[in-house]
């Protein structure tokens, strides 16, 4: 009997040593790269592109920071993009999300794990703190806070034109759980957790506190009025609101109805960014620790923030799980990452309130997060019930994601509390909607312009969080998940023999989900197909990190295949190979729905009139540029203005943080994990037992005869021309014969 014996896989995809010296053409960012070491020695080509990557991105002739100094110390606040003019989630590129900010902390962990050189990741920590997550005077009044009843009603809606949404005074809303134990355990009333969208420049003119004249980084706000909403129908605002723009109420009456208005400040928190910054952390203590480095500090921060995040695992107005079914649940806690959590305040600190959200994505989920909460103690919440509350969210998620996991193996959109309808929130459920734990399916959460899960980014996002909690752990839930998911990927993505590639773009989604026993049934009614590809820089490179998360994590816990690492690999390499540039990694993109800045009208109650700083009028028939002047003065405009004139798409090549940085932290994870494969493949081993025998011959005997016999086939292949047949079987009969 033939053992398997475990090799570790290096030489086949590494290349020899290399000592890389970084060049930077811009005399502060060669004073920057001499501070933190001048010289990095590279292992192999996949950290050399690393650093390369690195450097280009701080760069600062490349544009992707803007460095403020005060007192002396000079902190980096990240763009959405190099590019300015940009309409995606952020209405234009020299914004920043909170998004962009956990991959500057990601991009910085790795960086100090190649060059021992923590103090990056701590300033990326530190402009955090004192850009994107507000303090004092910021949410001023959090003291007078009342759990017992934590906001005011206000309905949601499918359709703009339904908003502003009047306030429900009187109407019944749940009681907030968790503030006393965070007041307890933290010694304060403040909130703990990043704003979602900065305008880094003030290019809006809003200000700080709403002085519109501070030009340090704003917060400012523009999706409120349901589904229907894309970025093109969005009116920024400030988040906080001193009626200096806008009409007689400022933007407040835009949205919401209320008998009157006071000045206020608001704030919405994006769990997944919040998320990656807690997993990003997570990679760098363990890093840090194995370089005899401290980073606890930012532990420290990471960890607070993730009590926080818990918000987001509560109905928008602690509502019961399940209020739009016949047999509600006794809490308001459904233990999943929902779209957002918000929290807000009167100017004056008289009153302040708090909301979960009752919408949950399967994009956002992050059961890496959750481990690292529940299951490390560095990382142990201070609160009462944090730890635990994160434990049970581990296995939720992992359930989340098996009731959403669609015949062909894609993760279809996910679930919701509140059924909205033209009659508002918290509608009855339709006889027959398959329900998780007693939400309601949503083939596409929060958004439906687009429709929020069509993107395949949002697929490789989130797996790739699972990839890495099944690397750690060996889970069998995320390995069963993954290994549907990953054959899926593997059947869709096109490594074209010129050495191009293509991996999905848009997915189109049919059927349903079984309702959840919490068993996984296979979804055979649940189905999605690839609309069309594309190159993404940012999407190739989560993918080629999740398919080597989980392909090492497969040679540690179970059976090594090597064709994922081999995509991995490929994808990196052909990206690399036709797509670098000055300023790091890009491709062309079309951008055919430019035309709605000019089409397109933002919806404006009839009768309202504003402004904004700038002077441009806001009133009923105004269009995306016509509340946004400024970008008539972008140097990319003019392209944008003629091909709209002919009838053509503009083509843009942006250089977007969060993507510049998933290539970079991609081609390091390669370059880590890529030393750590074990090959547990056992040639002739037909049926996976661990054993070379009869029962193999007979197996593979079967199989020749009816290809729907399962076996092992990355076993049999035994003369290696990547088909299974009769030759092999020959060989195999060698093979037994002589073992007996």
């Amino acid at each position: 009997m033939i053992k398997a014996k475990l090799k570790i896989i290096v030489a086949s995809i590494m290349c020899s040593t290399i000592c890389f010296t970084s060049v930077f053409s811009s005399a502060a960012m060669a004073a920057t790269i001499e501070k933190v070491s001048t010289t990095t020695t590279a292992t192999d080509e996949y950290q050399q592109r690393f650093i390369s990557l690195w450097g280009k991105i701080h760069d600062s002739k490349n544009g992707y920071f803007r460095d403020i100094t005060q007192d002396g110390k000079t902190l980096k606040v990240p763009y959405h993009s190099v590019e300015t003019l940009m309409c995606e989630a952020p209405d234009y590129g020299h914004e920043t999300t909170s998004e962009a900010y956990s991959y500057y902390m990601w991009l910085e962990a790795m960086y100090g794990k190649f060059t021992n050189n923590w103090s990056n990741f701590g300033d990326a920590w530190e402009s955090a703190d004192k850009y994107i997550i507000p303090h004092g005077q910021d949410q001023t009044g959090m003291n007078s806070y009342k759990p017992d009843s934590p906001a005011t009603l206000a309905n949601e809606y499918p359709t703009i034109n339904k908003y502003p949404s009047k306030l429900q005074f009187g109407a019944p809303v749940g009681k907030d759980p968790i503030s006393s134990e965070l007041k307890n355990a933290y010694g304060s009333s403040e909130m703990y957790g990043m704003h979602w969208l900065l305008d880094v420049d003030n290019w809006y003119g809003f200000g700080n506190r709403g002085d519109e004249k501070s030009t340090a980084p704003s917060y400012i706000n523009t999706f409120q009025r349901g589904q229907e909403e894309s970025c093109f129908k969005t009116i920024p605002q400030p988040s906080y609101e001193a009626f200096k723009s806008g009409g007689k109420n400022g933007f407040l009456d835009l949205f919401t109805g209320d008998n009157n208005y006071s000045k206020q400040w608001r704030y919405t928190d994006a769990p997944d960014a919040d998320a990656r910054a807690i997993q990003a952390t997570y990679w760098a203590d363990e890093w840090a620790k194995s370089q005899g480095k401290d980073v606890s500090k930012y532990v420290t921060k990471a960890t607070k923030m993730g009590d926080y995040l818990r918000y987001s695992m509560f109905d928008k107005y602690f509502k019961p799980i399940g209020v739009g079914t016949d047999n509600p649940s006794n809490t308001s806690q459904s233990y999943l990452m929902s779209w957002y959590y918000a929290w807000g305040g009167g100017a004056d600190g008289g009153w302040s309130w708090k909301i979960g959200s009752s919408h949950n994505h399967f994009g956002y989920q992050n059961p890496m997060a959750a481990w690292v909460l529940s299951k490390d103690s560095d990382f142990k919440p201070k609160s009462t019930n944090g730890q635990s509350d994160w434990d049970k969210s581990l296995d939720r998620q992992l359930e989340f994601y098996q009731w959403l996991q669609s015949s062909e193996g894609g993760i279809a959109g996910g679930a919701t509390n509140s059924l909205t309808t033209e009659s508002g929130s918290y509608s009855k459920y339709p006889e027959g909607t398959p329900t998780f734990y007693g939400m309601a399916y949503d083939w596409a959460p929060v958004y439906r312009d687009p429709p929020s899960n069509n993107w395949f980014g949002m697929q490789t996002w989130s797996m790739q969080r699972v990839a890495e909690l099944y690397y750690k752990t060996g889970d069998k839930r995320a390995e069963a998940i993954l290994d549907k998911w990953s054959k899926w990927v593997k059947s869709v993505v096109k490594l074209n023999a010129d050495g191009t590639y293509a991996v999905p773009n848009n997915l189109t989604w049919s059927g349903e989900p079984d309702t959840w026993d919490g068993n996984y049934t296979g979804n055979s009614g649940l189905h999605v197909k690839v609309k069309d590809y594309s190159q993404d820089i940012g999407v190739t490179s989560s993918l080629a990190n999740t398919l080597m998360y989980y392909s090492v994590g497969k040679s540690k816990h179970s059976t090594y295949d090597a064709s994922y690492t081999n995509l991995a690999k490929e994808l990196l390499d052909r990206m690399w190979n036709l797509n670098q540039d000055d300023k790091g990694l890009s491709v062309k993109e079309e951008r055919a729905d430019y035309s709605k800045m000019f089409d397109t009208k933002v919806y404006t109650p009839d009768g309202w009139t504003g402004k904004m700083p700038n002077g441009d009028e806001i009133k009923s028939g105004v269009s995306f540029l016509d509340i946004r002047s400024k970008y008539k003065q972008d140097p990319d405009f003019a392209k944008v203005e003629e091909a709209y004139k002919n009838g053509t798409a503009p083509t843009f090549k942006y250089h977007r943080f969060w993507a510049e940085s998933e290539a970079a932290i991609a081609n390091g994870t390669f370059s880590i994990l890529s030393k750590e494969i074990i090959d547990n493949k056992l040639p002739g081993d037909a049926n996976g037992d661990g054993a070379v025998d009869i029962q193999d011959y007979i197996t593979l005997q079967k199989y020749i005869l009816d290809p729907t016999v399962p076996i092992k086939a990355e076993n049999v292949d035994l003369n290696n021309d990547t088909r299974v047949n009769s030759a092999d079987l020959f060989l195999l009969r060698k093979t037994v014969l002589g073992n007996e």
